[in-house]
């Protein structure tokens, strides 16, 4: 018996809420519909009463087990929106984050502050710093990541928007070139003693993309010694909530004149700005 897409629509909202907040599920059913069938709520409005065909609600259904067992609506449509683009996202790499585009616009304006020509990506993931950066600047662009899957993935993203971008693999920078120019990154933060209060979504996504040891700042602190030891002229790292003091106290230990540290519309500490 065939069911209208309103009355889907309204099964899967009710589904989702029992793992989701009621706000949260509403909106992530919309989001199925428009992102996975192709649907967006101006043709539900017209259309809500047309009958579903087998072939979508077989998709929903399926879609629905798999969300059931906490894997991310991103990973199960393949690809994540990130700054109006579509990347391509995989289980080797991170779903973006909305809060990482903050990281992107302090990139964009201390580089071009600072009249840079060259820009990295430490640890790029999915490749939407590297990306954002090379199609809105004029800066050469290279990028690094210690996973094979996830270069895989950034370099897709990369051809499929029409970025140069030069991706190299090993760790955090000890495969790019001089010179540098501005190092930009969004590192593993996570502290690992925190792993059994996540989310469950979050048991879904790389390990080593999520968490650094010293409770989750070592990648950070790292990254910002040997920017500075290879004379970058700035560093803009993404940090986790209560970070922003020690990271701050670090940058400055490494040799950063200065360290200015930016939060996002929660309040949480979100990014650090290391510049000479």
């Amino acid at each position: 018996m065939h069911i209208s897409y309103s009355q889907l629509a309204s099964d899967l909202a009710s589904a989702l809420a029992g793992f989701l907040d009621l706000a949260e599920a509403r909106a992530e059913s919309r989001r199925w519909f428009q992102e996975g069938l192709g649907l967006p709520a101006s043709w539900l409005l017209v259309h809500g009463d047309d009958p579903v065909p087998e072939e979508d609600a077989a998709k929903v259904g399926l879609w629905l087990e798999r969300r059931r067992q906490g894997e991310p609506w991103s990973y199960i449509l393949g690809w994540c929106e990130f700054r109006g683009r579509r990347f391509q996202v995989t289980r080797d790499t991170l779903i973006p984050r909305p809060e990482t585009e903050l990281v992107l616009e302090a990139a964009l304006e201390v580089g071009r502050r600072l009249g840079v020509l060259h820009a990295c990506d430490v640890g790029t993931g999915t490749g939407i710093l590297a990306v954002c950066m090379a199609l809105e600047t004029d800066w050469e662009v290279q990028a690094s990541d210690i996973s094979l899957g996830a270069l895989k993935a950034a370099r897709a993203n990369a051809a499929a928007l029409g970025a140069k971008v030069a991706f190299q693999r090993g760790h955090l920078l000890a495969p790019l070139k001089d010179p540098l120019g501005l190092v930009v990154s969004n590192p593993p933060y996570v502290d690992p003693a925190d792993a059994p209060g996540l989310q469950r979504e979050l048991a879904f996504e790389p390990a080593t993309a999520l968490f650094a040891p010293d409770r989750g700042l070592a990648l950070s602190a790292e990254i910002l010694r040997e920017a500075r030891r290879r004379a970058a002229p700035g560093c803009v790292l993404e940090i986790g909530a209560g970070q922003g003091e020690e990271l701050t106290a670090r940058a400055l230990a490494s040799g950063w004149k200065r360290a200015v540290v930016h939060q996002d519309l929660a309040g949480h500490d979100r990014c650090l700005m290391a510049l000479l």
